[in-house]
């Protein structure tokens, strides 16, 4: 692939606009290939505030990368999962947890 100056339209800086978050990453991981309701991946990531979770989850749904689905009941259920396009960063986050075990 042929590298382009870090500008605006490099294709590295914009995907690191959306996978710089520190928590972004993790979100993806914890759904992987599953339904998940908002309770269970709160407790899946320990040290993120319910605030910056909802945030995330919000950046990501607003970017394509997951799906939210409510319920109307009360209380209020809310599943989210990975859409196509969130799927596709399943192997980046493999291969960082690969080079994670092997190296760190």
């Amino acid at each position: 692939m042929e590298r382009k100056n870090s500008d605006n339209e490099c294709p590295v800086r914009k995907s690191m606009q959306i996978f710089a978050g520190k928590w972004t990453l993790l979100i993806i991981y914890q759904i992987n290939s599953r339904i998940i309701r908002y309770g269970e991946l709160k407790r899946a990531i320990p040290g993120i505030s319910e605030k910056m979770l909802i945030n995330e989850l919000k950046f990501l749904c607003d970017k394509g990368l997951i799906a939210k689905k409510q319920y109307p009941e009360v209380p209020p259920r809310v599943e989210y999962s990975l859409t196509p396009l969130g799927e596709k960063v399943l192997p980046i986050i493999d291969e960082i947890a690969k080079f994670g075990m092997e190296n760190l």
